[in-house]
């Protein structure tokens, strides 16, 4: 199969990445070499192991430090390595503090202090965010300069020290649920209800490509959302369509979303 038919099965703005997961797979076959990359977000996770499954000769584990982990690295390998023993290069970066204002943090204040010191996102895996701090998941090699280097967030002082996997301190993603009532399973129109928002203010960021679909990006504000989708809209939030509850007899459906708090 040609890289032009493969890239018709993806959106173009995952092209860069699809050529990279194609050398990885294909150096792992025809070369016999062993990649371990940075931290993939589910999207990224799909098309690595979609792209796998076509080359015989690799194989591909994926490990974000958790049962429950949205962001995991990968290794790409022959198949003919055991990978269960690989290291993954993951530990736990404890981030905590005297200040009871820590108890106040969320998930954006721990990620914009660690993007702010020039940390790149794909070096950082799933944040545990708990009343007294947080267990942030993060690429081992960047464990020291942030142990040297992270002293705040949101400018609250911080402690911050590496710990190992096994004391890692899992926190459950908290929804906010709610029901709504909707005319169409539209893209728009449901964010436009979940966000508060009019849907012209909806529609243009959509166009703009600032909204993923289950960490694709879609720029169709018609688009059909299926139950299981999580929308990602670029300086708004996140949302999960948990279900569908029925039609009314008005002909307007029933939807169950869960807002990420």
């Amino acid at each position: 199969m040609s890289r032009m038919s493969i890239y018709e099965h993806f959106h173009p703005d995952e092209k860069a990445f699809v050529d990279r997961a194609l050398e990885w797979v294909e150096r792992a076959a025809e070369r016999h070499e062993t990649k371990r990359t940075d931290f993939l977000d589910p999207r990224q996770a799909h098309i690595l192991f979609t792209l796998a499954n076509r080359e015989p000769d690799a194989q591909v584990r994926l490990d974000g430090g958790g049962p429950q982990a949205e962001r995991k690295r990968a290794i790409i390998a022959p198949d003919y390595r055991t990978l269960d023993d690989e290291d993954m290069g993951i530990v736990v970066l404890d981030i905590t503090s005297d200040d009871r204002k820590i108890s106040e943090l969320d998930h954006g204040d721990y990620l914009g202090a660690l993007l702010g010191l020039g940390i790149k996102r794909d070096k950082i895996g799933d944040l545990h965010v708990g009343e007294t701090g947080c267990h942030a998941l993060i690429a081992e090699e960047i464990g020291d300069f942030l142990v040297g280097h992270f002293r705040q967030a949101h400018r609250v002082a911080v402690n911050v020290s590496v710990r190992p996997l096994s004391e890692l301190r899992e926190i459950a993603v908290e929804l906010e649920e709610q029901v709504l009532s909707v005319a169409s399973m539209r893209l728009d129109g449901i964010a436009s209800d979940v966000f508060r928002l009019s849907r012209t203010k909806i529609v243009d960021p959509i166009r703009a490509g600032r909204c993923r679909v289950s960490w694709k990006t879609v720029e169709d504000p018609s688009h059909q959302l299926r139950v299981g989708d999580v929308v990602s809209l670029k300086g708004f939030g996140r949302f999960k369509l948990i279900d569908v509850e029925g039609v009314s007899k008005s002909g307007r459906t029933r939807v169950r979303i869960g807002k990420f708090v």
